[in-house]
């Protein structure tokens, strides 16, 4: 019995870990945050083209440019992909005064292939700071100029503060998600900046030096593109920066066919990465002594929040029915305080960052929204997702 609960131990140690790479993140997002790269004017900022690669958005595209084209200079660039569009996506932007240039390949698809167009059409003019913004994103005032200062002066890749929030009148589900995302995107990549480090790419938002995104092959359809980027930056030396000062925000699609295709393909492609490059990533930082890198594999390897409360929550009734079974209680001792600091550090970001998302009652209700997400992981196991789809807002 001292053996199976040994075993037990064992098997709990990576989960314990996780939970503990977790809360380190939310507790370090309550320490101050340190301010970089506001030395320079905004007058005096570096030249910009903010690129827009869209896929079919005329829905949503001329909000996105209205908020984008207040922050502009003279010297700066509006360019938006119209990438394998059968709407009037083009004609939209046209209309509004953007640049526009129309990909057409349906082989190679996915929003990768829509950047890596764009980069080569700004070699005719080559700006100084590049921009990338999502066609259904809205850009707060102020982040243009925040980005293109923080790049400029860091010389680095700038990721702003992606937030998505729920439709008006969303039911639990989606405010649940809502909540899963601010964790996600604002607190654990807080963490990581007060505590000195880089953070991952969010796929809009995104800052780069010209001098870096020019030399960076983006021709992919990697459904998480974001991702792999990043890590690449990092893994040669210019890691991304997080500035919660610039801020992007979208909407969760209205409708739970494109919520579920949201959430397929961000978390099969985020499960594929820590399976297929984890590894990989994590020994070429030890053989490097890259500790950002290093980091930044270790954030990657926790899981989406539901998924990792479904199995310390398994391995809890495990480790509790051998408990009663057996009388050994090292291993259920191990399984309790995982449970407990996973769910003490879920209850400290939401009395500081998510009191107004989603009222503590609602929340109770999250084991209940993991356990329906297990048809999703099991289809990650059976077959992943791996191609771009776009998702349906209507």
């Amino acid at each position: 019995m001292f053996l199976i609960d040994l075993l037990l131990v064992l098997s709990l140690l990576p989960f314990a870990l996780l939970v503990g790479i977790f809360s380190i993140e939310v507790l370090a997002a309550l320490l101050p945050s340190p301010r970089f790269g506001q030395e320079n004017s905004p007058s005096t900022r570096s030249s910009a083209a903010i690129v827009v690669p869209a896929h079919n958005e005329e829905q949503n595209l001329l909000a996105t440019l209205e908020s984008v084209a207040s922050q502009l200079t003279p010297t700066d660039q509006l360019l938006v992909v119209a990438d394998n569009c059968s709407d009037d996506t083009a004609r939209i932007a046209e209309d509004f005064g953007a640049q526009v240039i129309e990909r057409h390949n349906l082989e190679c698809r996915g929003k990768g292939y829509a950047l890596d167009f764009g980069i080569r059409h700004l070699e005719q003019d080559k700006p100084e700071v590049v921009i990338i913004i999502d066609a259904d994103c809205l850009v707060d005032p102020g982040s243009i100029d925040k980005l293109a200062i923080t790049c400029g002066h860091t010389g680095l890749p700038v990721q702003a503060l992606y937030e998505m929030h729920a439709p008006e009148g969303a039911g639990l589900k989606l405010r649940i998600a809502e909540f899963a995302w601010l964790v996600k995107n604002k607190v654990r990549a807080l963490g990581l900046k007060n505590l000195g480090f880089s953070c991952q790419l969010m796929g809009t938002g995104m800052a780069f030096p010209w001098a870096i995104i020019s030399k960076v092959q983006l021709a992919s359809g990697n459904i998480v593109e974001d991702l792999e980027l990043g890590l690449s930056l990092a893994q040669k030396g210019v890691p991304p920066l997080f500035c919660p000062e610039a801020k992007v925000s979208s909407t969760f699609p209205a409708s739970s066919g494109g919520v579920n295709t949201q959430r397929t393909r961000w978390e099969h492609g985020h499960l594929g990465m820590i399976i297929q490059q984890a590894p990989m990533l994590f020994v070429s930082a030890l053989r490097s002594r890259n500790f950002r890198l290093l980091v930044l594999v270790l954030d990657m390897t926790v899981p989406p929040l539901a998924l990792l409360l479904l199995m310390v929550l398994g391995l809890g009734v495990i480790s509790s029915t051998f408990w009663l079974l057996s009388g050994a209680v090292l291993s259920f001792v191990v399984a309790g305080f995982t449970i407990l600091l996973l769910c003490f550090s879920v209850l400290l970001t939401w009395f500081f960052f998510a009191r107004d998302v989603i009222s503590l009652g609602d929340l109770a209700y999250a084991p209940i929204y993991a356990l329906k997400k297990i048809p999703l992981y099991l289809k990650f196991l059976i077959k992943r997702e791996t191609n771009w789809v776009r998702s349906r807002r209507d």
